[in-house]
């Protein structure tokens, strides 16, 4: 990825501060929603994991942007922020 575009340069005042390309960026704000709707419905990862039936080891990799997740994936994510006791019926 060192010849990925930047979509957001490094902030020269931050030596540790890197620049981030569209593809980073957009892994980062998928594991934004994803870690928001799990910390909004008060539940811990394997919580979250067991009751919406994501592999724990899958979640913990999309919310620390180690791995993207897929656009079903945020869909799925988004549908439990709205309905959460729903999808977990519907899953039981």
């Amino acid at each position: 990825m060192k010849n990925a575009p930047t979509a957001l340069p490094a902030d020269p005042i931050d030596a540790e501060d890197f620049d981030a390309s569209a593809k980073a960026l957009d892994r980062g704000q998928r594991a934004r929603l994803i870690r928001r709707t799990r910390t909004g419905l008060g539940l811990s990862q394997a919580e979250f994991a067991s009751r919406f039936r994501v592999p724990v080891g899958t979640l913990r990799d999309w919310e620390q942007a180690r791995a993207t997740a897929p656009d079903f994936a945020i869909a799925y994510v988004r549908v439990i922020g709205l309905h959460p006791e729903m999808v977990a019926e519907a899953v039981a």
